[in-house]
C-alpha cells in the first residue's frame, strides 16, 4: 500500500489592509515628528509665559535669540525703500534690529509703531525674510501747506498732519500758508477751491482762519477777503465773477465782506494808513516764514 505523505500548505496571507488604513498609517509617521514639535513650542511658550510673570522672561528670551542666531536665523541684510525725507539712521533706529541680531528676536508690530512715529513716515510695512533679510517699506507725507499757529511754522500735509517744523523756509514760495487755530484740518477743501481759480490764487498770500469756524483771504495788496461759514466755494466764485466784470480786487479795499448772500460790504482803505501786515511777516518786513 503506497505512502500517503502529507503536504504541509504555507499558513495563510494576512488580510492587506484598505487604502484608507494604509494612507492613515503613513501620515501617522509623518504627523508623529509635528506633534512632538508642536508641544515643544507648547511648553516653550508656557515656559515663557510663565517666567514673564515672575518677571524672569528676559534672560531666557536672550537665550532664544542667540540660539536662532546660531542656527543661521539672524539678520544679514536690511533693505529700507521709499524714504527720502527720513534718513535710513532715523529708520534704523526705529527698527531696534542690527545685522547679526536674532531675526525672530523682535516684534514686527512694534518696529512698525516706532517707524511710523517718524515726523515724515505716513505708514509703514516690514517683512521678515527668512534666514535673513528685512524688507522695509515707506510712505512718507507729502508736504501741503505751511501753518502759521502762535508765531510758529510748520508743514502739514493733506490731512492736517504735522509733517515737519524745521527748515521751512524751503517750502514757503511754493505752498500757500493758513493762518490760526484749526486751519490744518480745514484747509484741504480752500485750498482746492481757491486752485480751481488760479487768477485769484495768485493774489491771496494767506488764508486766515477766524474762530475755527471760517476763513479770511489776505490779499497781496492788504484786502481781506471775508469768506461766509460752509460756503466757501460760491463765495469764491462770486469774488472771482465780481472782479471779472468789475476789477474790485484791483481797488483799494481794506475789506470785502462776502459773509452775507444777498449782499455785498466793501470797506475802503484809508489812503494814510499803510496796509495791513501780512501773517508771517512783522508790519514793513519782508521776512519769509523759517
Amino acid at each position: 500500500m503506497p505512502r500517503v505523505t502529507q503536504k504541509l500548505l504555507p499558513p495563510p496571507l494576512p488580510d492587506r489592509p484598505g487604502k484608507w488604513r494604509m494612507l492613515w498609517r503613513r501620515q501617522r509617521r509623518l504627523l508623529r515628528p509635528a506633534v512632538l514639535v508642536g508641544a515643544a513650542m507648547l511648553m516653550l511658550v508656557a515656559g515663557i509665559g510663565f517666567l514673564a510673570a515672575v518677571g524672569r522672561a528676559a534672560p531666557l528670551r536672550a537665550m532664544i535669540d542667540r540660539t536662532t542666531a546660531d542656527l543661521g536665523l539672524q539678520v544679514r541684510n536690511i533693505q529700507i525703500r521709499g524714504s527720502q525725507k527720513t534718513t535710513e539712521a532715523q529708520i534704523r533706529k526705529a527698527l531696534g534690529v542690527n545685522e547679526g541680531d536674532s531675526i525672530l528676536g523682535f516684534s514686527l508690530a512694534g518696529a512698525r509703531q516706532r517707524i511710523e512715529a517718524l515726523t515724515w513716515v505716513q505708514s509703514a510695512t516690514i517683512e521678515r525674510r527668512l534666514p535673513g533679510d528685512i524688507l522695509i517699506s515707506v510712505v512718507e507725507r507729502s508736504p501741503f501747506a505751511v501753518w502759521q499757529n502762535q508765531g510758529k511754522f510748520m508743514l502739514i500735509d493733506r490731512s492736517g498732519a504735522i509733517v515737519a517744523d524745521q527748515d521751512i523756509a524751503v517750502f514757503a514760495k511754493e505752498l500757500p500758508l493758513v493762518v490760526g487755530a484749526g486751519a490744518p484740518t480745514a484747509a484741504a477743501a480752500l485750498i482746492d477751491a481757491l486752485a480751481a481759480q488760479p487768477t485769484l490764487q495768485s493774489r491771496v498770500v494767506a488764508a486766515v482762519r477766524v474762530g475755527e469756524r471760517r476763513w479770511n483771504l489776505r490779499l497781496s495788496n492788504g484786502t481781506d477777503v471775508m469768506l461766509p461759514e460752509g460756503a466757501e466755494i460760491p463765495a469764491i466764485a462770486r469774488l472771482v465773477e465780481l472782479q471779472n466784470d468789475h476789477a474790485l480786487l484791483d481797488r483799494p479795499m481794506q475789506a470785502v465782506d462776502l459773509r452775507l448772500p444777498d449782499r455785498l460790504v466793501l470797506r475802503p482803505r484809508n489812503e494814510a494808513a499803510p496796509p495791513p501786515a501780512t501773517p508771517g511777516t512783522a508790519p514793513g518786513s519782508t521776512k519769509k516764514p523759517t
